[in-house]
């Protein structure tokens, strides 16, 4: 009976998750299929346990007992509290999962994670990369592969004379921009994002962001670019904004290279959309 309350509470999670939109805080919806299809799997497993339970009686309840409490006296000195620790352990995430609010990423995770260009070494788990401000995939690809698509994505995205970032093209337009920056050079561009003020900044610049998933949460992360106003401006860390402006670059300090930097001409504050995250689209 236990395994089937365990079991029936996953089904339960990932079908909620599923239905209130929060599984796309968590997994790239592009494998949205094969969580939505263990719904089905841990659903089936769940009956075939209620199933049995029911057809053994008093011999199953009999066997919960010696599990949960340790009635089998031949095995009460090892076997009850490891059973125990293993059921708890199962539980935990359900418990957490049904029961505390799902939290977003935002700046606080920079600024623990740290604001720098991370180096990326193919030789380590890619999931252990935490990249920030420049999108880079080529881990992902075969390397001329790799080299065809952002040869292909410069030309879809610098042909038009305004790029407008959005969830569809938000990680593949930024990788193709900070790649081959001589070909935006100039260009207008449009972006929203949150707040973060990064060091070594001007009163009248900013970073904004927003948090990218290539596949799952694990290998999240924060994407964006400097922004240059025609002023000072006030923006507490978190704020959403959209800016428009023309594309330039400058050398930052703190990153000891040149950046792309958007002078902006344009720009609004706005609520924090009900999708933060973007994805990566193949």
């Amino acid at each position: 009976m236990i395994r089937f309350i365990i079991l029936f509470g996953f089904a339960y999670l990932f079908l909620h998750l599923h239905l209130t939109g929060d599984i796309s805080k968590y997994i790239n919806m592009r494998y949205g299929y094969l969580s939505f299809s263990m719904i089905f799997v841990i659903g089936a497993m769940a009956i075939y346990q209620i199933v049995k339970w029911n057809k053994e009686g008093s011999k199953q309840h009999a066997s919960v007992e010696k599990e949960i409490f340790g009635h089998d006296h031949s095995h009460e000195n090892n076997s009850w509290w490891k059973k125990t620790v293993t059921y708890l352990l199962v539980v935990f995430p359900l418990i957490t999962g049904l029961f505390l609010p799902i939290a977003t990423l935002d700046s606080n995770i920079v600024r623990a994670k740290g604001f720098h260009f991370a180096e990326i070494d193919n030789d380590k788990d890619q999931y252990a990369n935490h990249q920030i401000l420049k999108p880079d995939t080529s881990q992902y690809y075969e390397s001329s592969t790799y080299k065809k698509m952002l040869e292909s994505d410069m030309e879809k995205y610098s042909k038009p004379d305004r790029l407008y970032l959005d969830d569809d093209n938000y990680l593949r337009a930024l990788e193709a921009v900070y790649n081959y920056p001589g070909n935006f050079d100039n260009k207008k561009l449009s972006i929203m994002g949150f707040v973060y003020h990064g060091d070594s900044l001007e009163h009248n610049q900013l970073f904004l962001f927003r948090f990218g998933i290539i596949h799952c949460i694990a290998d999240a992360g924060v994407f964006g670019m400097m922004v240059q106003f025609p002023q000072n401006v006030t923006y507490k860390d978190d704020t959403w904004i959209r800016a428009e402006g023309q594309l330039s670059e400058t050398y930052y300090q703190p990153f000891k290279q040149t950046i792309p930097v958007l002078k902006v001409t344009k720009w609004h504050q706005m609520e924090k959309p009900k999708s933060p995250y973007v994805y990566r689209k193949y």
